[in-house]
């Protein structure tokens, strides 16, 4: 896996940390500062749930990994542990995203790169769960850039985003409004409506292994500009 936070000593990567923490309360005490002379303390909340969106990955991702509670199966896909017969799926965070990203990639290769990961990714999961011979497990996961089609291919069928998921999306809306214009290589807003939750059995990715397999040196392929 080539991700360059993990690759750092852990010195290097608690000064980074320490890095954007003191920026974020730089931002944040300039925001108090406004709400205190205006009145208007609006600011200030707002300024602190947006910075918090942004910043919290960069500390709460390398803390789940270190626990155990998140395993990467490639640079830009992770999944939580098993629980009750459910593995949920991530695609990276902005946090991935910025020490992942090539940044010499244009827009439709950071795109591919980006979906060859999520595909790299569940071939590593399902080895892994066929490895450990558990396969009576059921993956679940929410995305903006897996498309239905896509989904159909590889064994995962579009189901029904619950309020908890949205709710979500729309609280880490900068977030993915910065992830989304980092993956594009240009401003993008990200169009909510388009993420879709998905599922599957993973008896049913096992039996399409090589269609995701063949997407996926397809897209390695686009991503290389080969």
């Amino acid at each position: 896996m080539q991700h360059h936070f993990y690759s750092k000593s852990k010195r290097e990567q608690n000064q980074i940390q320490l890095k954007i923490g003191s920026f974020a309360l730089l931002i944040n005490s300039l925001a108090l500062s406004v709400s205190f002379f205006s009145g208007f303390y609006l600011v200030f909340f707002l300024s602190l749930a947006i910075t918090l969106s942004i910043v919290a990955p960069f500390f709460d991702v390398p803390s789940l990994k270190q626990k155990g509670s998140l395993v990467y199966y490639s640079s830009l896909l992770v999944a939580e542990r098993e629980k009750k017969g459910v593995v949920k799926i991530h695609g990276g965070s902005l946090f991935d995203y910025v020490f992942v990203i090539d940044r010499a990639l244009n827009g439709t290769q950071r795109t591919n790169f980006i979906l060859q990961q999520y595909l790299e990714g569940l071939l590593n999961l399902i080895n892994d769960f066929e490895a450990k011979k558990n396969t009576a497990v059921k993956i679940q996961g929410t995305s903006y850039i897996l498309n239905e089609r896509t989904a159909n291919r590889i064994g995962l069928k579009i189901i029904k985003t619950d309020f908890l998921q949205k709710f979500i999306l729309v609280f880490n809306y900068f977030p993915l409004l910065i992830s989304s214009s980092f993956a594009k290589g240009k401003l993008s807003f990200p169009n909510l409506r388009k993420s879709k939750s998905f599922e599957g059995e993973l008896i049913e990715l096992m039996q399409r292994k090589q269609n995701i397999q063949n997407l996926n040196n397809k897209l390695k392929r686009s991503s290389a500009g080969l």
